[in-house]
């Protein structure tokens, strides 16, 4: 499925080391789904879903909003409508291609579903966006579901803080 990895997509990922968290860059594999997948998905593999596509796939930052789509699609002399982005990625989310995250603000971002799970810290001045993996909050929450009697199918975690940058520029 995959055809090798995107240096583009590489991401920082916060991880507990055993003595302290630390940030570390982390491949997740290609991000380049081919025109076959797409149908796989269900989906035609028209130009419009190629090209958006093609931009989530090279964006560096990996949570993007539908504007943000819009934006770099114009940028490049792409003719598309905002609606058409805005169709396409809840197709793609339907699908099971992206996931669509509802951080503080109202407004959805979209990345793209790599099948790895992880939890988002983010920044309430800048907007920043950090992506991590604790192992120890993971064991927690399913001990959490257990107790409750529940069977956990998902979850998802998003904690809200400034950052160390605009906690410096704040002082």
């Amino acid at each position: 499925m995959k055809e090798g990895v995107n240096p583009v997509l590489k991401r920082r990922i916060l991880t507990d080391s055993g003595a302290g968290w630390h940030a570390t860059a982390k491949f997740w594999g290609s991000q380049r789904l081919s025109s076959k997948e797409l149908r796989d998905a269900g989906l035609k593999a028209t130009l419009p879903r190629r090209k958006i596509l093609e931009v989530l796939e090279q964006q560096e930052s990996r949570h993007v909003s539908a504007e943000d789509v819009y934006r770099l699609l114009v940028e490049t002399g792409e003719d598309v409508g905002l609606a058409t982005v805005y169709r396409v990625l809840t197709q793609f989310e339907s699908a099971g291609l992206i996931s669509r995250h509802h951080f503080e603000g109202g407004h959805s971002v979209f990345e793209l579903n790599l099948g790895q799970h992880h939890d988002h810290i983010l920044c309430v001045k800048c907007g920043r966006v950090e992506e991590f993996v604790d192992e120890l909050i993971e064991q927690r929450q399913r001990d959490i579901a257990e107790k409750a009697g529940f069977s956990m199918t998902d979850h998802c975690l998003y904690i809200y803080g400034i950052c160390a940058e605009c906690q410096k520029a704040k002082s």
